[in-house]
């Protein structure tokens, strides 16, 4: 991970050289392509010098999250284990006070192909959520449908998304609590119309490794206000829920995302899953021993 005078990418450009910085960029970068690898996300028929390339568009936000996702995707680009175009993208939402200059002159700064779409969304969301009700819906919406739009235009395969670790467990937590389902974000899924592909690289990160790498690079990280400026958001309280868990056992995010990768249907209650009425005890069971010789289905 050692990078020469002459031999760096401009997104790492003034990186930290503290054994510290590098053992946190490297465990990033490895969980990163774990992701990638583990749940498919390049096509092999990619790896061949031969054909095409697919095309990713990559979303940014401004934020710790997309700032890290960027960065890693051209560590491994420019190391030659991703063999993918790149476009990073930014969805300007007409966001009163948004500092619109800042994404593109960093882009261009970094030599990073970019497209940057204004599109007046914060004004529709205004207009229909009623007073005292969270944003976040139907702003999240409004804006994968634009990014959907804007990757078909622009001849990609995927729209790639900054979650991490953290935000897949806030969703499970708040599909449990407040959705009646086990659910979360999936780090590879097909859009509903069935033409793109969407991404979460990060799957396997800890946001609080995506803080420590964009305040260490001195990313100029832009905060949401949209959202973030309204009190007792679901998210919001889940988080909490998660960091007093952790605060009383360290480790626990990692555990229990560990199971949401371990999951065992015929030890749930769904149907729809596992077969519950076709199963059968063996047809012999009774006659080799009594009732309680009966071994425990496992």
């Amino acid at each position: 991970m050692l990078d020469e005078s002459d031999d760096i990418h401009p997104l790492f450009a003034g990186a930290p050289s503290t054994t510290e910085f590098k053992k946190l960029r490297k465990r990033i970068v490895r969980a990163t392509r774990e992701a990638i690898e583990h749940y498919g996300m390049i096509d092999p028929a990619a790896h061949d010098k031969d054909a095409r390339p697919p095309r990713w568009l990559v979303c940014l936000s401004g934020g710790k999250d997309s700032y890290t996702l960027l960065a890693v995707l051209y560590e491994l680009k420019w190391r030659g284990l991703l063999p993918v175009d790149l476009l990073a993208c930014n969805l300007d939402q007409g966001q009163p006070g948004f500092p619109a200059t800042v994404l593109p002159e960093f882009l261009e700064r970094m030599g990073v192909p970019h497209r940057i779409e204004y599109q007046d969304t914060y004004s529709v969301v205004m207009d229909k959520v009623p007073a005292g009700r969270t944003y976040c819906a139907l702003c999240s919406r409004l804006r994968r449908g634009n990014l959907y739009r804007i990757a078909r235009e622009e001849g990609c395969s995927a729209v790639v998304l900054g979650h991490h670790r953290d935000d897949i467990l806030e969703t499970f937590f708040m599909n449990l609590f407040h959705g009646g389902r086990l659910a979360t974000m999936p780090p590879k899924l097909v859009n509903e119309e069935g033409d793109l592909f969407v991404y979460r690289p990060l799957a396997h990160v800890a946001e609080a490794d995506c803080e420590k790498f964009a305040r260490a690079m001195n990313y100029p990280i832009i905060p949401c206000d949209l959202c973030g400026s309204q009190d007792g958001l679901q998210r919001q309280q889940v988080k909490q829920i998660l960091d007093q868990w952790e605060k009383n056992s360290p480790g626990r995010r990692q555990v229990m995302f560990r199971a949401l990768t371990n999951v065992r249907p015929s030890h749930m209650l769904d149907p729809k899953l596992f077969d519950f009425a076709g199963l059968k005890l063996p047809e012999n069971a009774m006659e080799n021993g009594t009732e309680d010789e009966i071994p425990r289905l496992r």
